[in-house]
């Protein structure tokens, strides 16, 4: 009986002690949890001291422009004749914006642009009224379909689509206000908005500058 019992004390002594040893390495995992993510603190701090206040030093000179922050910017120099050189801000929706660019000849006259007219031929672009998410009304135009006449005094020049698309809108208010052509041609001063397809826009792009390849064939010029 004796030992009988001596064995059942040390059996009970080894079931109780178990969910000790259980516990205590449950215990020093979680400590070691701890003390990682103790580790890992400074690391996270200065990631987020880099995000929140970035080196001085690798800050641009100025902040980007919404254009720049939005669009990727094409340029289509001497389209259909010289000095027509125009510019398609792509946005990621596929949106395409279509202006005049820097290097445009109407830019060059002293006066600028002095007045602009939607009415090319038989159709006034500015009539076109597209609506709902389907953009009924919208016409299909090809690249070297023209969108207004841009005047300065008696001179005037052709502004075309650029890429072969939809016709979503044109910017009425240069008919009043066509100053902003010569103010902010990039931003307010825009002529049309185009939604082309994928595969039309690709066939365009091969054709198109970017903004560095029109600087320098500008500068070269």
């Amino acid at each position: 009986m004796e030992v009988q019992n001596a064995d059942d004390t040390a059996h009970n002594t080894a079931e109780n002690h178990q969910p000790s040893v259980s516990i205590s390495a449950e215990q020093q995992q979680q400590d070691d949890n701890s003390k990682a993510r103790i580790e890992a603190l400074p690391a996270e701090e200065e990631e987020l001291r880099r995000l929140l206040a970035p080196d001085v030093a690798n800050l641009p000179s100025t902040p980007p422009s919404a254009i720049e922050s939005n669009f990727i910017t094409y340029f289509a120099p001497d389209f259909i004749k010289p000095g027509h050189d125009q510019y398609v801000h792509r946005h990621a929706n596929g949106l395409c914006v279509i202006g005049l660019a820097p290097g445009h000849v109407a830019f060059k006259e002293n006066v600028g642009v002095t007045s602009v007219d939607f009415n090319v031929g038989k159709s006034d672009r500015s009539g076109i009224k597209v609506t709902g998410k389907r953009k009924r009304n919208a016409q299909h135009f090809e690249p070297n379909t023209a969108l207004c006449k841009v005047f300065s005094n008696d001179a005037y020049y052709i502004v075309r689509c650029c890429v072969k698309g939809s016709l979503l809108e044109v910017n009425e208010s240069l008919i009043k206000l066509p100053g902003l052509l010569n103010s902010s041609a990039e931003r307010e001063g825009y002529i049309a908005i185009i939604m082309p397809k994928p595969t039309d826009w690709l066939k365009a792009k091969a054709s198109l500058l970017s903004s560095e390849e029109y600087k320098n064939l500008r500068d070269a010029s």
